[in-house]
């Protein structure tokens, strides 16, 4: 992580992403600026379409802007060819989607130790039941998907996302499948993580509630980023 406290983690400068099927274009952003503070929690609210999702895809690096810069820690990663891209996410960034972050034939334990086969760190029994003790669901390291419920299927995906250690998270409609209760005790779980170890957090979320837990609070229409 830069040692520059005055330098955000992340950088977004005038991004645009623009999908094009024929001769048909979208324009998911449109010249979008975000600074993500190294230790923050910053939420993007917005509703389906606005291209809250595309951004988090561009700082994860799984996509590449159209134009501008996504720079983490002063590298631009959108010039990055996807095999560094790809080591980048394994060392340094942890991602938690809505839906199908765990692999189904695979156990808790299987899936955080799976992740760490990615990353710097070699794959310990002991690494993986701390993790998965501080997610809460330390009894159920080995059960499989099918047999978790939603929340603690949620708790064991934030797990493997932060099995390499990440300097950022980024969930992406981390509660959005789960009851109000189930989702507050999911997102207590993960602000509890963020005071006890040095992440900066990016919450994208179309539910207010989420997005006033956070410190930051910025909003996505029509592909541009504001103050919310």
């Amino acid at each position: 992580m830069s040692e520059t406290a005055d330098v955000p983690l992340v950088r977004v400068r005038d991004v645009f992403k623009i999908y094009r099927e024929g001769e048909i274009e979208t324009v998911a952003l449109r010249g979008t600026d975000l600074d993500l503070a190294a230790g923050s929690v910053t939420s993007l609210i917005g509703p389906s379409g606005s291209g809250k999702s595309t951004l988090l895809a561009l700082i994860a690096g799984l996509a590449v802007p159209s134009a501008g810069q996504i720079i983490l820690d002063g590298q631009d990663i959108g010039r990055l060819d996807e095999g560094a891209r790809s080591r980048i996410r394994a060392t340094r960034i942890g991602i938690v989607f809505q839906s199908g972050n765990l692999i189904p034939f695979l156990t808790a334990r299987e899936n955080v130790r799976a992740a760490m086969a990615f990353g710097p760190r070699r794959p310990s029994d002991s690494l993986v039941a701390s993790l998965l003790a501080a997610v809460d669901v330390g009894d159920r390291t080995d059960h499989y998907p099918r047999q978790l419920s939603g929340g603690e299927a949620q708790r064991v995906a934030i797990a493997v996302a932060l099995a390499n250690e990440p300097d950022i998270l980024l969930a992406d409609e981390l509660t959005g499948e789960l009851d109000s209760a189930t989702a507050d005790r999911v997102l207590e779980v993960l602000l509890n993580l963020w005071t006890t170890r040095t992440l900066t957090v990016l919450l994208v979320t179309h539910n207010p509630a989420v997005a006033a837990r956070a410190d930051v609070r910025l909003q996505v229409v029509d592909g541009v980023v504001s103050a919310a």
